[in-house]
């Protein structure tokens, strides 16, 4: 009696425990709870751990955070992946200084919150945290093609690959390079070099004991033999 009682009801646990399971498997994993954190939001994503390593050394984390978490200013992240700073040359990182590196993170860090919509009306070039562009030394221009977004820094182009997070303040980019600001690794131009002026003609010295001493200590020579001659000659010619 008691199968006969469950039989209808089996094929209806089956199916509701599939699913449960298989909707329990396509909900994404919630953001971390509490404050904005963006180390946290990054090692949630995965794949980011020299990123995090700099975020940390330079205390471009906590600054992050802070502003996050004290005020309403936006924030936009390119976050460069592991691979992309393994196909940086050896010894880049270690060849900057401390400074150096402070301004390395910053400029992959934009103060306004910039959804990818508007990226294409967005003004060049774009300011970040390292510093204003006007100068030249810290450009970062980006354009669009359709729904792919590219960075330019002057040194390398990147693309941004997709979003990361996105709460409405904050916005963290995944990019498929590290951004090379044109200050720390542009090589510039070698001033061209004064055109040189030309050396004016100087008429060399005869050297000494040259022909033309020869000639004329020769043709002297010549006069002082006849004038000897010319007073031997008279004076035997008085005495006769």
């Amino acid at each position: 009696m008691r199968k006969q009682l469950l039989s209808p009801f089996v094929p209806f646990l089956m199916f509701f425990f599939l699913y449960s399971s298989t909707s329990l498997a396509q909900t994404p994993s919630p953001a971390p709870s509490g404050p904005t954190n963006i180390t946290a939001i990054l090692e949630k994503a995965g794949q980011f751990t020299t990123l995090i390593r700099l975020m940390k050394s330079t205390q471009e984390a906590d600054q992050i955070n802070t502003q996050l978490n004290n005020s309403n200013q936006g924030l936009t992240v390119f976050a460069p992946t592991d691979n992309s700073f393994s196909s940086l040359k050896a010894g880049t990182l270690n060849s900057l200084s401390d400074q150096q590196k402070v301004q390395l993170v910053q400029f992959h860090i934009l103060p306004s919150f910039l959804s990818m919509s508007n990226f294409q009306t967005v003004s060049n070039p774009l300011r970040t945290q390292a510093g204003n562009s006007a100068d030249g030394e810290f450009p970062l221009n980006v354009t669009t093609s359709g729904n792919q977004v590219n960075i330019t820094t002057g040194v390398n182009t990147a693309t941004v690959a997709n979003t990361i997070y996105t709460d409405g303040q904050l916005v963290v980019y995944q990019v498929d390079q590290v951004l090379l600001p044109l200050d720390l690794f542009g090589t510039a131009a070698a001033p061209a070099p004064a055109p040189s002026k030309p050396e004016k003609d100087v008429p060399a010295k005869a050297p000494a004991g040259s022909k033309e001493d020869a000639s004329v200590d020769a043709s002297g020579a010549s006069i002082a033999t006849v004038s000897f001659g010319a007073v031997l000659i008279a004076a035997i010619s008085l005495k006769i």
